[in-house]
């Protein structure tokens, strides 16, 4: 069991707190449409930082836990790329100028990451207390990567969200951005601004990730410290990979495919592991074999997709959807 001291712990947060903050500043205090390059260089930085961090870690820790880090980042890092799509549904939809996408994107990160905490200490004492928790949710990531696959060449419908159809409704909403604000005054009366929707959207849609991604990193390593390191490390870098990306995800098009049998796989390995814990007959899928499943199914995604698009460049990438949505062109989205 790893052991993780108090100045450990404060380290870590104080990292992640750290970068957070300064992310949150860039993207408030100088708006602008973020370029290739900088993306780049910004992709680059906050990946070198998750990879330092393990190294250290595994340097410390020993390799059997640096090894479940890698892993956790790797399977996060994948479902964030996801997340990432129904950012670019969402902002699309609401066509969210790209001078305030930074802002946007900062903010579903901050919520996603305090969402992510909360299910992280939720899901670790389920598991310590109900060691079935480990079956139930290993059978909660089989149904959700059915349910991805059956859908996976649709998008996730922003209609079918009832916290911004509910804020529709009663709230008075702004035809215009306000200079990216959230709530606005227009003579006696308080607003609110299609940006406050936008991060409604986002917000309840880190909801649903987290009850996915959660399970999947425990499914990868049942240390608490690993699964708050791999999700706050892997959401990090998520404003500057969505402008470096975005132009690609399009061609990603069986990212959905490669996700669902990621999610298919660490559950199976859930549901395994639970059977073990009821008797030793029962064999269990180690870290490193987890490790080369989802490098490959990854590797094979990527490679495949690029594929598809060279020989049908009319191809187009879907995030996937939980329900059934018929896919419409991108350009005829609203």
């Amino acid at each position: 069991m790893l052991d993780v001291t108090f100045t450990g712990w404060a380290v870590t947060i104080g990292l992640v707190l750290a970068l957070l903050a300064f992310d949150l500043v860039l993207a408030v205090r100088r708006p602008h449409e973020v370029g290739f390059r900088e993306a780049s260089l910004w992709s680059v930085f906050y990946i070198s930082v998750a990879v330092a961090f393990g190294v250290a870690f595994g340097s410390i820790a020993g390799w059997d836990f640096g090894g479940q880090y890698f892993a956790g980042y790797i399977v996060e890092k994948s479902l964030s790329v996801d997340n990432l799509f129904v950012f670019v549904v969402i902002m699309t939809a609401f066509a969210v100028p790209p001078a305030h996408q930074q802002k946007v994107l900062v903010i579903g990160i901050v919520l996603a990451l305090v969402l992510r905490v909360i299910f992280i200490a939720l899901g670790a004492a389920l598991l310590s207390a109900f060691s079935f928790m480990f079956l139930v949710f290993g059978l909660l990531l089989v149904g959700t990567a059915i349910q991805l696959f059956r859908h996976r060449d649709q998008d996730p419908s922003v209609e079918d969200n009832a916290l911004v159809t509910l804020a529709r409704r009663r709230l008075p909403v702004t035809e215009d951005y306000v200079g990216g604000r959230l709530v606005t005054r227009e003579g006696a009366r308080r607003m609110v601004t299609p940006l406050f929707l936008v991060l409604l959207a986002i917000g309840s849609t880190d909801i649903l990730f987290a009850l996915d991604s959660i399970p999947a990193v425990f499914g990868v390593t049942e240390e608490t410290f690993i699964v708050f390191a791999a999700n706050a490390f892997a959401l990090l870098g998520l404003r500057a990979l969505f402008f470096l990306v975005t132009g690609l995800l399009d061609r990603l098009v069986y990212l959905s495919t490669g996700l669902a049998l990621i999610l298919a796989f660490i559950g199976v390995k859930l549901c395994l592991h639970w059977g073990h814990l009821q008797s030793d007959d029962v064999p269990e899928i180690s870290t490193s074999t987890s490790l080369v499943v989802i490098g490959v199914v990854l590797a094979v995604t990527t490679v495949a997709s690029l594929v598809k698009v060279r020989r049908d460049p009319a191809a187009r990438a879907h995030p996937g959807s939980l329900r059934d949505h018929p896919a419409e062109p991108r350009s005829q989205r609203p």
